[in-house]
């Protein structure tokens, strides 16, 4: 997809040792539709009929979903019952319990201790935690476990999804007894991903740990109440009767009530509770830090550690699932710090973390690149999300609001555009020169380089000097056209790492037709 990033045609040229004495510009990626809003709203109607459905399809007693916008709570979906036995039905304000969605708090509560300077993610887990100073290694080179692999389920502690589910109320001496008796390993430390809910429990031990405070407190203190999220809570006992979402299985063709367990030290990783309104907070949150951009921090915690939540730090084997038409879609990616992150052939960086309990389901997908996510709550065992908020985003995409920002150029690539385009236009072994990254004419040389220029010039005759690009990859590198008499001319470029950022690659080619985007359907 082409950007047509434009820049004022009055601007004064300047070389590139007139910049490199400046202070560069490098500005945030932007939003160039202005009705984008709006397309993506009439999305919503259908979004609401798919969830529907699919309430009906899968005995789903109650839900709420809603869609996020630049950080805001743009459309809201409530419909069946909190609460069967009196009728009660869910409101925008009703509570769910999110499940394993609790552990990305946990996440950005010990980056919070990092960046505090309280610990660093390369220390050792025993470090923090005593209890696993004589944790048996299952092989004698086995390295001892890193914070950072308890983040990002590179423990080598066994999937424990089914046995996780039911220890969210051991208290925490329990939890103590159980780490000094020894933890069996599925693979060594911080070679292999592997779902742990174990790893996150020991995640909020760090955190209470190092902070001095129970992990609960420090959660409420540092990230909650920073964020509003004043109907989020770990203890199910602290949420009115009025608004709290019962959970339910469905078994024997009928509904049947789940114990709701209370709070304890596996809370951590699955107890939480929330509404949409909070949990859109926290998801517009992470959705603020993107684009990365100079000004005032929004928190809770910094804009660069938001970021790092939402990278790869430890790779999942890639998956190759079939659309309802046939075709094969491939999906890879792999796990943050408390997210799920992966790519597929229609979005560059997806976000997301579903979360399963007896008696709930929930889910919450964004795409940074776009600004919008998607939240779903059900009151069903397991209730699986996943498939409609596929069909959510797909709704959106439709839209044709569905678009992603469009990095912008520095003040550095702007002015090597402009230098270049003078130089295509009037070649000057100075300005050739001056221009040039030390590579570029030992990569072909100065003289091969102007008569290759000057035998498209004669073809093409006289070009004007552009004032927009067709496509800005990054700060530092960029393509653009010269609207020439008898054609035009395709100019791309890559800047050095090097102060000023000269050119070290250059492309000048005849004006084709662009191939349609590849896809890896």
């Amino acid at each position: 997809m082409l950007a047509l990033v434009t820049v004022g045609a009055q601007t004064p040229a300047r070389t590139l040792a007139q910049v490199a004495g400046t202070t560069v510009v490098n500005p945030a990626a932007v939003f160039t539709d202005s009705d984008r809003r709006a397309k993506l709203a009439t999305a919503f109607p259908a979004i609401d009929k798919v969830v529907a459905e699919f309430m009906t399809r899968t005995h789903v007693p109650g839900a709420a979903w809603g869609i996020v916008i630049d950080g805001e709570l743009a459309h809201i979906g409530v419909a069946g019952y909190r609460d069967l036995a009196t009728k009660s039905p869910v409101t925008r304000d009703s509570v769910f319990r999110i499940a394993s969605m609790s552990k990305s708090f946990a996440a950005m509560s010990l980056l919070a201790l990092r960046d505090e300077g309280k610990l660093s993610l390369d220390d050792l887990v025993e470090k923090h935690v005593p209890e696993l100073k004589n944790l048996r290694y299952p092989t004698t080179d086995s390295p001892r476990l890193r914070v950072r692999d308890v983040l990002s389920h590179a423990s080598g502690f066994p999937e424990d999804n089914p046995w996780g589910d039911q220890q969210l109320d051991a208290t925490e001496d329990a939890f103590s007894r159980m780490m000094q008796q020894g933890i069996p390993f599925s693979n060594p430390p911080g070679v292999a991903y592997e779902y742990s809910n174990y790893g996150f429990a020991i995640v909020g031990r760090i955190v209470t740990n190092v902070s001095g405070q129970p992990y609960r407190q420090y959660l409420n203190e540092k990230i909650l109440k920073p964020l509003g999220m004043t109907s989020t809570t770990l203890e199910p006992r602290e949420v009115a009767r009025d608004r709290m979402a019962l959970g339910y299985r469905w078994e024997d063709e009928q509904w049947k009530l789940e114990p709701a367990l209370a709070d304890g030290a596996f809370g951590v990783m699955g107890g939480m509770l929330t509404s949409i309104s909070d949990l859109t907070k926290y998801v517009g949150a992470l959705l603020a830090a993107y684009p990365p951009r100079d000004g005032a921090e929004g928190g809770p915690i910094r804009r660069s550690s938001l970021r790092e939540m939402q990278q790869i730090w430890r790779v999942r084997p890639a998956t190759v699932t079939r659309t309802a038409a046939g075709t094969a879609n491939l999906n890879s990616g792999g796990y943050g710090f408390g997210l799920g992150i992966s790519q597929s052939c229609e979005f560059d960086q997806v976000v997301a973390h579903s979360g399963g309990l007896p008696g709930y389901g929930s889910m919450m997908r964004w795409l940074p690149s776009y600004g919008v996510g998607v939240i779903a709550f059900g009151n069903v065992t397991y209730t699986g999300w996943g498939g409609v908020v596929t069909q959510a985003f797909d709704l959106m995409a439709k839209t044709g609001g569905l678009q992603a920002r469009m990095p912008q150029p520095s003040t550095t690539l702007v002015a090597s555009r402009d230098a270049v385009s003078r130089l295509i236009m009037n070649w000057d072994d100075k300005a050739a020169d001056d221009l040039a990254a030390v590579n570029l004419f030992l990569d072909r040389s100065k003289d091969r380089r102007q008569k290759e220029i000057a035998g498209l010039r004669a073809k093409v005759g006289t070009c004007t000097a552009p004032t927009a690009f067709d496509n800005v990859e990054n700060w530092l590198r960029g393509q653009w056209t010269m609207k020439c008499e008898r054609g035009d001319l395709n100019v791309a470029i890559t800047l050095a790492p090097t102060m000023p950022p000269t050119v070290q690659f250059l492309d000048v080619r005849l004006a084709e037709p662009r191939p349609a985007p590849a896809t890896c359907r």
